[in-house]
């Protein structure tokens, strides 16, 4: 019985105590049969005294005066104990109002249990129950099934079970109606969510953008940037956008760039950032931007040291600066980065720096520098400038003396020497040594090709043109003159 009902029955009987006493006539004894038995008996009894007792003695038989006095005197010690007809009248004359009164008491008081269905709050069904932040089980704030919460929950459920047009249409309209409730993040999530389900991940960007400027303490932040992260992700490896609502046609590499850098920037240090940079980075590195490229990984690197992916970092960043690097002609920023990326590669990590190749790259990146510094000679040779000439040489010679750059340019130093005014000339290096030691040649001994500088071809192994290498071919011989 519900503590309700068992109050209201307390004070019933209480207020029927105070005014009928406890006794014999008393709620709690009382019952509808034993008023009937006391009302019956009382009225035997009654009837019984007055026949018996007050009946003229004329009336018995036809007995003589004495026998029915002597009758009459026994009967009435044998009903002295019963009570008189006056006083069976005035019992029954209290026992009809007290009965009476119980009995609009007790119409009362079940008129009043007959409606406390209806007076008490309604009983609640069983209901789910949430951990509330001090790790305690407690019912939910509102189980109305029409308060905005139980909508909400309608719409979640509906695309829960797959059904995300009916779960779109719910989340607008719960939007329309209740534009300041405190859910209006949760609301947002699951109309994007539901358009993403339909195919249509441009436009539910829109709510999720939404939801990350509006409600940025909200717990459904992060899930509206890993939804993000996933559409970039999609975009950055070839989906395309609908054009108008059809066919995927629109290139989409825009958006993917400007996501992944938000997530970045919205949530530093997490890890979706650092897989949002590591995708960036890798966008670039497939598109063949390797400036980009190269930037994004060694940000990662910076920004991440104890990633699991920073060893991928560190090689794709030695990669991107070895292949932005376009020949002699070009800039050689990247080479000199390169070099000094593989030295610490070699310090932090030497096993995976013997396992690349590393010791290989750092002789490539030593010709590719030398290379650059002879074309650097050839180019002012050409322009009739030999003081700037033989200071590029001068400086190959001192930095690069193992190169094969060094051997082609003290190939070509004698025709460059004679060229200098004599005060240059005497503050050169020994150059005459230089060329026996190396070359095996002596000053006036010509070399096999001689003529203005070269520089010495650098490319792909695959094009055979390694350092030292010369990738044009031979010019053909001059035919001969035809005789006369």
């Amino acid at each position: 019985m519900p503590r309700c009902i068992r109050s209201l029955r307390d004070r019933t009987r209480a207020l029927y105590n105070s005014a009928f006493g406890s006794g014999k006539w008393g709620l709690q004894k009382f019952t509808t049969k034993r008023i009937s038995d006391l009302w019956a008996e009382q009225r035997a009894r009654g009837v019984r005294a007055h026949l018996l007792v007050d009946r003229p003695a004329s009336t018995h038989h036809g007995m003589g005066v004495q026998a029915t006095k002597r009758v009459a005197a026994s009967r009435r010690k044998k009903f002295s104990r019963l009570p008189r007809v006056r006083t069976f009248r005035a019992i029954t004359s209290r026992t009809a109002t007290a009965l009476s009164l119980q009995g609009a008491v007790v119409s009362i008081c079940m008129v009043l249990l007959a409606w406390s269905p209806f007076m008490l709050p309604k009983a609640s069904a069983q209901v789910d129950l949430k951990l509330s932040a001090d790790d305690r089980w407690v019912a939910p704030e509102d189980a109305d099934p029409n308060s905005p919460s139980s909508q909400l929950h309608q719409a979640q459920m509906a695309l829960a079970r797959g059904d995300a047009a009916r779960a779109y249409n719910l989340a607008t309209g719960w939007l329309d109606r209740y534009p300041a409730n405190p859910l209006r993040a949760h609301a947002l999530l699951l109309k994007a969510d539901a358009m993403l389900a339909q195919g249509d991940e441009y436009k539910s960007l829109y709510d999720y953008e939404e939801l990350i400027r509006n409600y940025p303490g909200s717990d459904v932040f992060v899930t509206a940037l890993q939804r993000e992260f996933q559409i970039a992700k999609a975009y950055a490896n070839g989906l395309r956008r609908k054009f108008f609502n059809t066919f995927r046609w629109l290139n989409a590499d825009e958006e993917a760039q400007e996501i992944l850098i938000r997530v970045q920037e919205r949530l530093p240090g997490s890890q979706l950032a650092e897989q949002a940079g590591m995708e960036l980075a890798d966008f670039y590195f497939r598109k063949r931007d390797l400036q980009l490229a190269s930037d994004a990984y060694d940000l990662f690197v910076q920004n991440y040291p104890r990633s699991k992916q920073v060893e991928k970092a560190r090689l794709r960043l030695i990669y991107t600066l070895l292949a932005a690097y376009k020949g002699p002609l070009y800039d050689a920023r990247g080479l000199f980065e390169a070099s000094a990326r593989l030295k610490e590669l070699q310090a932090l990590d030497p096993v995976t720096a013997q396992r690349v190749g590393a010791d290989a790259l750092i002789v490539r990146i030593y010709e590719s520098e030398a290379s650059k510094l002879l074309s650097e000679a050839a180019w002012y040779d050409r322009q009739d400038d030999p003081i700037s000439a033989e200071l590029y040489i001068r400086r190959l010679v001192t930095e690069y003396p193992k190169s094969i750059a060094t051997l082609i340019a003290l190939r070509e130093v004698p025709q460059l020497y004679a060229k200098l005014p004599p005060l240059v000339a005497k503050a050169t290096p020994d150059y005459r040594m230089l060329r026996k030691q190396m070359l095996g040649l002596d000053w006036e001994q010509s070399a096999p090709e001689s003529g203005e500088l070269k520089a010495a071809p650098v490319g792909a192994p695959q094009e055979n043109t390694m350092p030292g290498e010369n990738a044009s071919p031979e010019p053909p011989p001059t035919p001969a003159p035809p005789s006369p």
